[in-house]
């Protein structure tokens, strides 16, 4: 059986992020661009796709949630950088508690962050309510209509 698989061409999986994926704001002077991704191989029954980015390494409860896209459709298998998420896919809140991509800024002096970029094939559209959960809510839900995930992580310091 082929594997699902997510990949990228601005980071090499364990690499370091890129200036042009660094947040811009507190503090930090990236551009705040969502990479390129391209996933592969979704398995049967794939109703959507969802794509969550995390850094468990973040010093606050659950993590950092830097970008959340759920519905997207079947028959969309990548984004291109800097995508400008359409309707039927929904952008919840991320933990900078705005809609779309938030890059990498880790405090400065912590240490190596891991910036997991997940996409999850769903066995089901999402209620479009989902949107108003927190982050670990929707990721909770997420998983627990997951067929199967793929990963792509990045690495960043301060």
């Amino acid at each position: 059986m082929i594997d699902f698989t997510i990949s990228t061409t601005a980071f090499q999986d364990n690499g370091v992020l890129p200036v042009e994926q660094i947040y811009k704001g507190h503090g930090c002077t990236g551009a705040n661009i969502s990479p390129d991704l391209k996933w592969e191989n979704a398995p049967d029954g794939t109703k959507s796709f969802a794509l969550i980015v995390h850094d468990p390494d973040a010093p606050v409860q659950n993590g950092w949630y830097h970008w959340i896209v759920l519905n997207i459709p079947v028959d969309i298998t990548s984004f291109e950088k800097g995508v400008k998420i359409k309707p039927p896919m929904i952008e919840p809140l991320t933990s900078f508690n705005e809609a779309g991509y938030g890059g990498a800024c880790p405090p400065i002096g912590h240490g190596v962050h891991h910036y997991n970029f997940v996409i999850y094939a769903l066995d089901t559209v999402l209620d479009p309510s989902i949107r108003v959960k927190k982050p670990v809510e929707i990721e909770k839900v997420v998983q627990s209509h997951s067929i199967k995930s793929a990963k792509v992580t990045a690495l960043y310091q301060r």
